[in-house]
């Protein structure tokens, strides 16, 4: 797993986009603070730019680096939660412009999956994690359900649980409110 960290973080850093195995689905990463990186995503899905990613860190303490202000009560989400879930904060900061909602919110993650975890601590940045698939297309449940588009259109394709047939579910996802109330936009 050591080599394919430093393969994946060489990537990152140099703005490329990795296919990557996560909490949920595979996905696509790059760099979340790179805008030049963010965008080769948005093109290689077809997706429009306008449409926020989801951006993952290995830790609830790094919120305060990329979130203005976090209601008390996403820690308590974070916690508890059982599957893997998406908070959606209002205040984004220090993160690509193009990676951002129009409205100034940022969905985020905290991943508890060991190669995102270790990869993003050796990064120390957030990484965006996209499903892996072409814009309007289905998330594939697993490696071999990506398309040979995607595959040859990222900088790298991490070794690890390629045979994996557990079936993943994207993550839940949860508009959190300035005031600590929410919302479920995906269960």
């Amino acid at each position: 797993m050591r080599q394919e960290i430093n393969n994946a973080l060489e990537v990152l850093k140099n703005g490329g986009v990795i296919l990557y195995p996560t909490d949920t689905v595979w996905g696509l990463g790059c760099d979340a603070t790179n805008e030049e990186a963010v965008a080769k995503v948005n093109a290689l899905k077809g997706r429009s730019a306008d449409k926020s990613l989801i951006i993952l860190l290995d830790n609830e303490n790094k919120l305060q680096s990329y979130v203005t202000e976090i209601p008390e009560v996403a820690y308590e989400l974070i916690e508890y939660a059982e599957n893997p879930m998406t908070i959606i904060f209002s205040g984004a900061k220090n993160l690509a412009k193009n990676v951002i909602n129009t409205d100034g919110t940022i969905g985020i993650r905290i991943v508890k999956h060991d190669f995102c975890e270790q990869l993003l601590q050796r990064f120390r940045k957030p990484i965006v994690s996209t499903s892996a698939n072409i814009s309007g297309e289905p998330t594939p449940k697993f490696f071999d359900e990506i398309s040979d588009e995607v595959k040859e259109a990222v900088d790298y394709i991490v070794d690890l649980d390629q045979e994996n047939r557990t079936v993943k579910k994207p993550s839940t996802i949860i508009k959190l409110g300035p005031s600590g109330q929410f919302e479920f936009i995906r269960k």
